[in-house]
């Protein structure tokens, strides 16, 4: 199983609060934290960034955190057909 790990980056004295999420060596994106999301849903928002920019036609599944307070999201890889969401799933 793949999976999605996004930490919190708090701010400094020339950045702002951030969101990293990285799977692996390289992949990795940085977003600016959202103020109008809590933070379940900013770490969820990072992953999906992540995805995109990746290119990677998959859906996000559970979620949870690791004991650094890190969260991590597992993913799982779409056929193109089953790339809308389904009716049930909403």
């Amino acid at each position: 199983m793949k999976a999605i790990q996004v930490k919190y980056l708090g701010p400094t004295n020339t950045k702002p609060s951030r969101w990293k999420a990285f799977a692996g060596g390289k992949l990795q994106i940085t977003l600016s934290y959202d103020y109008a999301l809590n933070s379940e849903d900013n770490a969820r928002k990072a992953a999906q960034a992540l995805a995109d920019k990746m290119k990677w036609n998959i859906a996000i599944g559970g979620s949870g955190s690791l004991p650094n307070g890190d969260y991590v999201f597992t993913i799982f890889t779409l056929r193109d057909e089953e790339a809308q969401p389904c009716q049930q799933c909403k």
